[in-house]
């Protein structure tokens, strides 16, 4: 199978221990990207997780081969992969994996250079390392959750994205690529401790500028991207909502010129987060009046800054989604085309998105040294 990959990472060996989340996820992101993913399944499912089966996109582009880590005999199965693979990745709490006899301290005397990667939500060490949590818990707790709701009301963020994708899965692949990279230099391995808070805190950092700029505050609908009128969404007459974007004077100008307002004072750009809750009743007040159809005709594609708010399906029909073939069906399952795109090493389309199933002994074989 490894000879079929393609893409950049061509060539990769990850052994991916079974979990659930951010974890799988960027297991499939590397293995989009060509590298040759391997996942260590419990020969028992954990009756506890959500067992997606045909629908689990996670596993797309990957083998898997069943393993009870519990049995002496199926680790060293497990240690004699890790002898051959570049990457390890697991999103076990901590000291789950020292238990297992596959802790990073074991792997890496098997295999030097092998590139450890952690994926947790409180990190390896803290006062919080052990609890339980989830996405919504990581994100509170870095920051990253308080601007995500409208003044007074209850932050809410979509779900997984902020912290087990954005702050978790992604960040884990930096990291991975990054200490690979080392690795090749210096023949030297290492861990990498990716924590949900950790990278959504991260992400924070522009934010973080905005507001040493005095551009936010810690008062919800008081700052610049979380209050103004001209950065909102809206519903339209149909029950469908529109987005604004119109930060910038020029591109707020775009936008009260395609309104018939450009002459209309009371809609004037104004920084002065008092008259925002006014300007933004009004602006509901308008929108309301016609469909989302009517509103994507006369501001979609201008320097208004515009977009209608579309749900999943609609998105993957959409003619610049279309163009640029971002959705499609496979296996009955609609599901996105790996990201980012390279112009000399392109990646394969998404194929199948159960795991191919497959033994030790093979993968040793393709895995084989020299």
């Amino acid at each position: 199978m490894t000879a079929d990959k393609k893409g950049p990472l061509a060539g990769l060996k990850v052994l991916e221990i079974a979990g659930i989340g951010p974890t799988p996820f960027c297991g499939m992101l590397l293995a989009d990207l060509g590298a040759d993913v391997v996942v260590v399944d419990r020969t028992v499912p954990n009756a506890q997780n959500i067992d997606l089966g045909s629908a689990a996109i996670t596993q797309r582009g990957k083998r898997s081969m069943a393993a009870d880590l519990k049995s002496p005999a199926d680790v060293a199965r497990v240690l004699d992969l890790v002898e051959r693979c570049d990457v390890l990745i697991e999103g076990m709490r901590p000291g789950v994996m020292e238990r297992l006899g596959l802790g990073p301290d074991i792997c890496l005397k098997h295999n030097p250079r092998l590139v450890y990667g952690r994926m947790t939500g409180w990190g390896q060490q803290g006062p919080l390392a052990h609890a339980a949590g989830h996405d919504i818990n990581y994100i509170a707790l870095s920051g990253a959750l308080w601007y995500s709701s409208e003044p007074g009301e209850p932050p809410f963020s979509p779900p997984s994205l902020v912290g087990d994708m954005g702050g978790g899965a992604l960040y884990l692949a930096v990291g991975l690529l990054a200490a690979v990279t080392n690795a090749r230099t210096t023949g030297d391995g290492q861990v990498v401790d990716a924590a949900i808070v950790d990278g959504s805190a991260h992400m924070m950092n522009l934010l973080l500028s905005l507001k040493a700029a005095g551009e936010f505050t810690t008062t919800r609908g008081e700052s610049v991207l979380d209050g103004p009128p001209w950065y909102a969404t809206y519903r339209c007459s149909d029950g469908h909502f529109i987005s604004l974007g119109s930060l910038e004077p020029k591109f707020y100008a775009e936008l009260r010129e395609k309104l018939g307002l450009a002459d209309d004072p009371e809609f004037a750009q104004t920084r002065e987060p008092k008259s925002w809750p006014d300007l933004k009743r009004r602006f509901g007040d308008l929108f309301a009046m016609r469909t989302r159809a009517d509103w994507c005709v006369l501001l979609e594609g201008t320097d208004a800054c515009f977009a209608p708010v579309l749900d999943p399906d609609e998105a993957a029909r959409h003619p610049h989604m279309a163009a640029r073939d971002i959705y499609r069906e496979v296996d009955g399952v609609l599901q996105a085309a790996p990201a980012p795109r390279f112009s000399g090493t392109p990646a394969s389309l998404p194929g199948s998105i159960r795991a191919v199933r497959t033994d030790a002994g093979e993968i040793l074989d393709d895995w084989a040294f020299g």
